[in-house]
């Protein structure tokens, strides 16, 4: 079935609005939380590792990189995280309608997006709070925040499809996220590692995952100091491994597409 027709666009944007709505239904601030949920993750972050455990202490606006960092992070968790589920929570309307199955995908990486949209307004406000002078640059982010979106739907498809048939894959993948993080340069900058000269390759093989990678991108875009947020590309001369974590999201999203089609006609039968 065609992804593009009609009946397909007007399912998406329902799942959309309903999902929405429900995220925090019966909830006393309602949407608000959606801005102060970073909010309050960044601030018990802030505490222990900035103030009480000085990472980052030589970086200048590291507060700000700090919440960048947990903003697009928690939108990879949770397009991901929601995004394994996503196929058996839908089980009655894959037995009752007939649609393309990947705008299921689709529609709960939309919601984290503008979960991620109305928090970066925030992450930018804060960082103007904090003198960080921004320039024409910060468009850049957008096709970052592009290869973001590719990489988290190509681990959705991945995941929706395998946790289908083992729901086991649930605690484990909470148990990925959790070495994840603090395998990516999110509480630490990456000069804490990279200072070290023994552990200069720690650091550059740390950025060749894709995570890493656009997280330092968007903290240099929006920071512009490369001396303390240096990316992916500074570190590496060699333009065959430079391009290896900006195609590997593109890899991964036709992937886990193929292997998502090929399985979702048996979805509604296993679920």
């Amino acid at each position: 079935m065609n992804f593009f027709s009609r009946r397909n666009q007007i399912l998406l944007k329902e799942l959309i609005k309903t999902d929405f709505k429900l995220r925090y239904q019966g909830s006393a601030i309602g949407y608000l939380w959606s801005i102060l949920k970073p909010i309050l993750l960044f601030l018990i972050m802030y505490l222990v590792f900035v103030k009480f455990m000085r990472f980052g202490s030589a970086t200048p606006h590291f507060a700000v990189a700090l919440l960048l960092g947990i903003t697009i992070w928690n939108f990879f968790g949770e397009a991901t995280g929601v995004g394994m589920m996503s196929m058996v929570g839908r089980g009655d309307l894959l037995r009752k309608v007939n649609f393309s199955k990947p705008v299921i995908i689709f529609s709960v990486v939309s919601n984290a997006m503008i979960n991620l949209l109305i928090s970066l307004v925030v992450v930018i406000g804060f960082a103007l709070i904090n003198g960080v002078h921004m320039t024409w640059t910060v468009i850049f982010a957008v096709p970052l925040l592009f290869e973001l979106v590719i990489l988290s739907a190509g681990i959705a498809f991945i995941l929706s499809t395998a946790f289908v048939y083992f729901r086991d894959l649930g605690p484990i993948w909470e148990v990925v996220m959790q070495a994840g993080f603090y395998g990516t340069p999110i509480i630490y900058p990456i000069t804490q590692i990279t200072d070290h000269a023994h552990y200069v390759w720690v650091g550059k093989l740390l950025l060749l995952n894709p995570m890493a990678q656009i997280i330092q991108d968007m903290r240099y875009i929006l920071t512009f100091s490369n001396n303390t947020n240096p990316t992916h590309w500074q570190m590496w001369h060699n333009p065959i491994i430079i391009i290896i974590p900006y195609i590997i999201p593109f890899i991964v999203f036709a992937l886990g597409l193929w292997i998502f089609t090929k399985n979702s006609k048996r979805f509604a039968e296993v679920i």
